[in-house]
């Protein structure tokens, strides 16, 4: 009989507050921030310090876990994500479920930005595409070609007709939404464009780069419909006379006090504040002026420059009248500059390098904005900006780590899971996830907790044991145990002690002790070392077997000596690795022991002879940990190659691969009784994999395996890499949304067969029909297959079945002569009101792909004159019925209005809008007199 196994599957993922890879931004009403967590989505209340949702797409077991690399938040509740893979899913924020999946590119997406009004998506990826992203039609609308490079940044002009796109090709092109095509490309800068952005207004577009400047355009609203900013000029005050198509209009720079590459720049919701956040630890906060303060500023460094060159001028001859005249007819022109409107505010300092800024869409009234910061310690925090200086308000830490988590150990009863890194040591619920205790701590390398849960031992890299009290999460002492980092520490199965080991070549066994401590009421745990054992090499692991007869010392001579625990004598030397052994375990029943290598091995050995049951060759890179499951001879295995390996010692065969980890997996631990496996993970992530009730079979998974690789190779004969890519124009080209995938093959291949069913069921119809006529009366039984659907409906099932955004890529993969099938049925759905609409995306991309064939094919003819007839009446009714639905709805907003009191609200709000400006205009007035006054004192 063949051997059942049951399956492992991933459970739980914690320990990850933000990505460093991603940027953060906040949601539509500013109560919440959005910060990727790997591939996950947290949601994070900012008043509460909580995540309150967690947005993760749902994964089979056997994929990789893709990392979300972006994230953009639409003025509704939708929030998109772009991923490694060049996916995009489109989440409710509100409740918690993904909307939709878009496919398209080829490469990491790195740029998403929606338009003000949140219908449409831009993306921008390491495929140097731009695609356009229908998000209320959830399909792409168009590809956009010609960067050079990476896209690194996206923003839309003009209520969303025009889009500018930052490259590393160090180049901005602005691109016609209407016309799709390039109308302007922009030079200048000499290193790589990080990141742009526009004021809410529009009027100034601003881009970060590596160079030590911040540049500055203007946004030429005479080329939108706009009026055109005639006081407004750049640096050389030339007016503008470029050429008319131009959207931007170089304007000035700015010179950083930071010399390391610009990260982010961003203007605040109401477009006061610019935030610049640098590839490192500081964000430089400027102040923009609106136009009767920029004017102002002008004025008075206007009249400064006078005042200056007329000390000059009295000194000088006056021999040249008319020139000095002409000059200051020049310098009486009023130009406003770059550091008129943009005046530095404050510079943030954070503790550590900062990953992404985003401002709170929402003003609060204490402060000027609100700003927060994902730092890459794993560690979200945010500021008040006040014109003062700014003020840190909140720090999100306590549910992550600042590093690597490298040990992780479960209790006794696996109610705890404690977990160490560089400098804190964590107790967490491993069924919840969350966090109970932080304990600031050494660089904890191993860790016990001591039975009973009341105390737990860590071991540092400084050669320390520090004693944990769980219950009140503090450190109780800290015992200098060996001159050298602790690498292992294992339990004794009695439960009275364990065994360290050292890179000072010394193993120590110790016992634990209740004793009181001067000056102190209560007993507490402290330990004592009761033998000491020097060994030839540094100890990198030790072992001790289930029934306390043998301890296991791996030596960095790539060796494992195993001696018996109570004389300490020789009994076995286990070698045969290249490289030195980095963990090992053995069984429950002591018959086996099993060590994992840097040299990417693992092998079995008998503990009563030392012989080598079998070598594997296990991970892709080094393995880190190694772990039997309780009475089994099953065991786990991790690794440098992100891996965590299910295997059967007995038949020496792999059961399972699990992925989810991004970086080099550290440690893993056991439950008790297996029902669940936890491990720790360089990517600061512990992930729980539960064990489920479904059994599996060896050879089903060894052709699992095989399927994938099978699928992931096919992503070469979509796309021959080989063939050389054609070179772009100049002014970029315009190309096909989506891409072919193994959903868009699946979905050809199930409307051919719906095509072939339904021509098969149309036949015994008509067969059926005949034999009626001739007096043959019999009941027609109908095919289960269809459902009991007619073979039309059939068809259109299949149709409905497949996404939005993949339907193109499915119909042009159609053969010719399925979709001159395909096109006779359509007649019949555009009946349906509700189906008119992917009829006529049916009808349209069929006929752009097969239009020379169908021209040229006789029978296509009566089928396109009646698809002409029908498709244009239903689509004016459809139309029809759309704009009496948006009157109807547009009178019920009026008598709602009408009804309330909104109409007074908005005019509160704009009279406050009048008596601000009116306020403004009397300060400019009152300093503008007192500038006079003075001039006339100096005169005098």
């Amino acid at each position: 009989m063949v051997k059942s196994y049951l399956r492992y599957e991933p459970a739980a993922a914690f320990g990850v507050i933000v990505s460093v890879e991603s940027n953060i931004t906040y949601d539509s009403t500013g109560k919440h921030l959005l910060a990727p967590a790997l591939e996950k989505l947290g949601v994070w209340h900012v008043r509460q310090g909580v995540c309150t949702k967690t947005l993760s797409p749902s994964v089979s077991s056997r994929g990789p876990s893709l990392a979300v690399n972006c994230v953009a938040s639409s003025p509704s509740s939708l929030v998109a994500s772009g991923y490694a893979d060049g996916s995009i899913r489109i989440w409710d924020c509100d409740k918690g479920s993904c909307e939709t999946t878009l496919n398209g590119h080829k490469g990491a997406v790195t740029a998403l930005r929606y338009n003000k009004v949140g219908s449409s998506l831009a993306s921008g990826s390491k495929d140097n595409d731009i695609i356009l992203w229908d998000v209320v039609g959830e399909m792409g609308l168009f590809r956009l070609r010609g960067h050079r490079d990476q896209i690194t940044d996206l923003v839309f002009l003009d209520s969303g007709k025009k889009l500018v796109s930052s490259s590393k090709d160090k180049f901005l092109r602005v691109w016609d939404l209407e016309t799709q095509h390039c109308m302007q490309i922009v030079s200048g800068h000499h290193s790589e464009i990080w990141s742009i952005d526009a004021d809410p207004d529009e009027r100034y577009l601003v881009t970060g780069s590596a160079d030590l400047e911040l540049r500055f355009y203007i946004v030429k609203h005479e080329l939108m419909g706009g009026e055109s900013m005639a006081n407004i000029t750049g640096n050389d005050g030339e007016s503008s006379t470029q050429n008319k198509w131009e959207v931007l209009k170089p304007f000035g720079e700015i010179k950083r006090q930071n010399k390391d590459r610009v990260a982010t720049v961003r203007f605040s919701k109401s477009g006061n504040l610019l935030a610049c956040q640098v590839a490192g630890k500081t964000v430089e906060i400027f102040r923009v002026l609106d136009e009767v303060e920029s004017k102002r500023k002008a004025k008075r460094r206007l009249s400064r420059k006078k005042e200056k060159k007329s000390a000059k001028m009295e000194v000088e001859a006056t021999d040249n009248v008319e020139a000095n005249r002409d000059t200051e007819e020049a310098e009486n022109i009023l130009v406003v500059t770059v550091p008129d409107v943009f005046k530095l505010l404050q510079t943030i300092r954070a503790s550590k390098k900062i990953c992404s800024v985003s401002f709170c869409p929402v003003t609060p009234k204490s402060s000027l904005a609100s700003l927060a910061l994902s730092l890459n310690n794993n560690l979200l925090e945010f500021y008040s900006i006040e014109s003062s200086a700014s003020t840190k308000t909140l720090a999100i830490e306590l549910q992550g780590h600042r590093s690597d988590v490298r040990s992780v150990t479960l209790s006794s009863d696996n109610s705890l899971l404690m977990s160490t890194s560089h400098n804190a040591v964590k107790i967490w619920n491993p069924s919840t996830g969350s966090c109970l205790r932080t304990i600031d701590s050494g660089y904890g390398l191993c860790g016990l907790i001591v039975p009973h849960n009341k105390y737990a031992m860590v071991g540092t890299k400084d050669g320390k044991i520090e004693i944990i009290d769980v219950g009140s999460g503090t450190r109780s002492e800290v015992v200098e145990a060996h001159g050298g980092s602790v690498r292992s520490i294992a339990t004794i199965p009695n439960g009275n002690g364990f065994v360290t080991g050292s890179a000072d070549h010394d193993v120590k066994f110790w016992e634990y002790q209740i004793k009181q401590k001067p000056g102190q009421d209560s007993k507490s745990l402290t330990i004592s070392n009761i033998r000491t054992m020097k060994m030839n090499d540094d100890v990198l692991v030790v072992a001790v077997s289930p029934d306390a007869k043998y301890v296991a010392v791996a030596l960095l001579d790539c060796t494992v000596k195993i001696l018996f625990m109570d004389s300490l004598k020789f009994f076995l030397s286990l070698y045969g690795h290249k490289l030195p052994v980095l963990c090992m375990d053995m069984s429950s029943d002591g018959d086996l022991i099993v060590t994992g290598s840097a040299d990417k091995n693992l092998r079995i050995w008998g503990l009563d002879f030392g012989d080598c049951h079998k070598s594997i060759f296990a991970h892709a890179d080094s393995v880190m940990t190694v772990q039997f499951v309780r009475n089994t001879h099953y065991m786990f295995s991790a690794g440098k190659d992100r891996l965590l390996k299910y295997w059967d010692a007995d038949k020496f065969e792999l059961l399972l691969t699990l992925e989810g980890h991004h970086a080099d997996v550290w440690c893993l631990a056991i439950s008790n009784r297996g029902d669940f496996v936890v491990t720790g993970s360089h990517d600061r992530s512990i992930r729980r994999w539960d064990r489920t009730e479904e059994p599996f079979f060896i050879e089903e998974e060894k052709e699992k395996r095989l399927e994938e690789i099978f699928e992931a190779d096919l992503d070469n004969t979509f796309e021959d890499r080989h063939i050389l890519k054609e070179e772009l124009p100049e002014e970029g080209a315009v190309a096909l949304a989506g891409k072919r995938t193994q959903e868009t093959l699946s979905a050809t291949d199930s409307i051919i067969d719906a095509l072939d069913v339904a021509e098969v069921e149309l036949k015994r119809i008509a067969e059926h029909e005949e034999e009626q006529a001739r007096g043959k009366v019999a009941e027609f039984q109908p095919n289960m297959i269809m459902l009991g659907l007619s073979p039309s409906d059939y068809v259109l099932r299949a149709l409905s079945n497949i996404s939005t955004n993949d339907l193109e890529q499915t119909l042009l993969t159609l053969p010719f002569s399925d979709a001159l099938k395909l096109l006779s049925y359509t007649k019949d759905w555009t009946s349906n009101p509700d189906k008119v609409e992917l009829v006529c995306r049916i009808v349209t991309i069929l006929l752009q792909t097969h239009h020379s064939q169908l021209i040229s094919t006789p029978s296509s003819r009566p089928v396109l004159a009646v698809l002409k007839d029908i498709i244009y009446s239903r689509v004016k009714e459809c139309k029809d019925t759309l704009g009496f639905n948006l009157a109807a709805m547009d009178h019920l907003k009026q008598l709602m209005d009408s009804r309330s009191d909104a109409l007074f609200r908005d005019a509160k709000s704009k009279l406050l809008e009048i008596r601000s400006q009116q306020s403004k205009r009397l300060e400019a007035r009152t300093e503008t007199k007192t500038e006079k006054r003075k001039k006339k004192k100096q005169k005098k």
